[in-house]
């Protein structure tokens, strides 16, 4: 089992930068750890991802903007995001997969574990 607990969200005007957190405990010999998305309406959508070997993938609408970082030694996944615009507000949500995924990360279906998500709301 994993717990993953993510932090750091909230209301930011667009152009702003917000720093998001998930501390995952338990089991953590991950294969891939990514944060996703869900918007209102929309379906959920992979943000960014890491691999064990550290390979990053990424959203094209988010490159150059939003960057993902893994600290092994605290079991912490970063995702800090920058020139943020108001279609990045969403619910955003840690998660671990610790099956093989063949693609990249970010679009590896059926991640096992997730955390409770994190509301962040970019206005205008």
């Amino acid at each position: 089992q994993m717990q993953l607990v993510e932090s750091g969200g909230g209301s930011v005007q667009s152009g702003g930068s917000l720093r998001l957190s998930c501390a995952a405990s338990g089991y953590t010999y991950n294969y891939c750890m990514g944060w996703f998305r869900q918007a209102p309406g929309k379906e959920r959508e992979g943000v960014a991802a890491i691999a064990r070997d550290g390979s990053t993938s990424y959203l094209d609408s988010v490159k150059g903007r939003f960057t993902i970082s893994q600290d092994n030694a605290k079991n912490t996944l970063d995702l800090q995001m920058s020139a943020v615009k108001p279609e990045d507000t969403a619910i955003y949500y840690c998660a671990a997969l610790i099956d093989y995924c063949s693609g990249s990360c970010v679009k590896c279906p059926l991640y096992n574990y997730w955390g409770q998500g994190t509301q962040v709301t970019v206005s205008t």
